[in-house]
């Protein structure tokens, strides 16, 4: 059986640099794209801009901080999603299978494939690389290793424009000197935990061994956290995955106070969600709201159904109720909401006496339905919050003051 090989490939600043490439002005300045609001964050900035210690995720307020002469930018995103998949296609001329990791990054199963790369993975990887910059003037770092841990650390190991592989033999001499927070699915708490018991390095991780790391920070934790500071992930390269769940999120320029705001927005979110639920054939039977008050502390709540449902008033319905069942900290305000359903399901038979009410329902949000796929998903929304979805949160009001 073959050894396994996996590339991955991560383009460098991805939005930034397709910005670049299509304003001649752009090049060699610091260009910071992202939401440009009070309350925005950095998506990409460019390795100009990085030079001043902005990066992604930072708040937009502290990147202007830093670097008060970048170019900031909102973005082109229906741009940046073509060129995605511009760069999708070329990869799937190098391998049959490629799992999309993002926008801008993925992998490619080449395991097996020694015709086409006459035993040489890194002359396969740099003519990659050449293609993508043929073809679309940007530059991609690249890993290779035997699985996807280890490629995707690879390819972060010397950017801009990197090309490294990593062989088992090698995993002591380049994976262990490097921090912690480098494996996979270690945050910052994670990290912290972990350095309060000494552990600084992922050597410390592989040197320790399970059975000392599950006394401290649990069995299932403490399985991942040696298996990949040991290079070993066995998880397969998926070419096509569905969606496990649809959602939407919204982040706000003040923080919301009153339980009539944060309730005014749910059932916003919840009639996008159902739109989309309903537009990709799905019902759901689980509701999860996500909530970050102001000091960014963040707070889940689901609740399953046993009858999966697609329509605006039911989310809403299960989306309200999780939020009054949340006890809030007393003066927090909320920061960010957020709406998903998941545990898709068929659209299930139902009995005579449901027909009827079903029905009217069909009626109503196919009318709902036909307006957003004419003038967009926010167009319903975006009439004072909707005379239709006012009506139902009205209804659903007085169905529950009935109950």
């Amino acid at each position: 059986m073959a050894e396994r090989l996996i590339l991955h490939i991560d383009m460098d600043c991805f939005f930034a640099a397709v910005e670049q490439r299509d304003n001649p002005e752009l090049r060699g300045k610091p260009v910071i794209v992202g939401g440009l609001s009070s309350r925005g964050v950095v998506s990409t900035a460019s390795y100009e801009a990085r030079k001043y210690g902005v990066h992604s995720a930072m708040p937009m307020a502290l990147a202007k901080r830093k670097c008060p002469q970048g170019i900031f930018l909102t973005g082109n995103y229906p741009q940046y999603k073509a060129v995605s998949a511009q760069i999708f296609e070329i990869m799937s001329r190098f391998s049959p299978l490629v799992e999309p990791l993002s926008i801008d990054e993925g992998f490619l199963d080449i395991t097996g494939m020694e015709r086409f790369i006459k035993g040489n993975p890194r002359n396969y990887g740099m003519k990659l690389k050449q293609a993508v910059l043929k073809e679309t003037g940007l530059i991609a770092s690249v890993g290779i290793a035997p699985n996807k841990f280890l490629a995707k650390l690879a390819s972060d190991l010397e950017k801009p424009d990197g090309l490294v592989i990593i062989r088992q033999e090698d995993i002591q001499r380049i994976l262990w000197p490097l921090p912690i927070a480098r494996i996979w699915g270690v945050g910052k708490k994670t990290e912290e935990r972990l350095a309060a018991f000494g552990y600084r390095y992922i050597g410390d991780i592989a040197r320790a061994g399970k059975d000392v790391l599950q006394k401290q920070v649990g069995e299932r934790l403490a399985r991942h956290l040696v298996e990949l500071a040991n290079g070993k992930d066995d998880r397969p390269v998926e070419p096509v995955r569905d969606a496990q769940s649809i959602g939407k999120e919204t982040t706000f320029e003040e923080n919301l106070q009153s339980r009539q705001e944060v309730e005014q927005h749910l059932l916003y979110l919840s009639a996008q969600v159902g739109w989309r639920l309903r537009r990709s054939g799905k019902n759901a039977h689980t509701v999860q709201i996500k909530i970050r008050l102001g000091d960014f502390s963040t707070y889940t709540r689901q609740k399953t159904l046993s009858d999966a449902i697609c329509y605006d008033e039911d989310i809403f319905k299960e989306a309200k109720a999780l939020f009054r069942a949340f006890s809030l900290p007393y003066g927090s305000g909320i920061r960010l909401l957020g709406v998903s359903c998941s545990g898709f399901d068929a659209p299930s038979e139902i009995s005579l006496f449901e027909m009827e009410n079903k029905q009217k329902k069909e009626r109503l949000y196919t009318a709902i339905d036909k307006i957003k796929a004419r003038f967009g998903e926010d167009k319903i929304a975006h009439l004072g919050e909707s005379r239709v979805l006012k009506k139902i949160n009205a209804s659903l009001d007085g169905s529950e003051a009935r109950h």
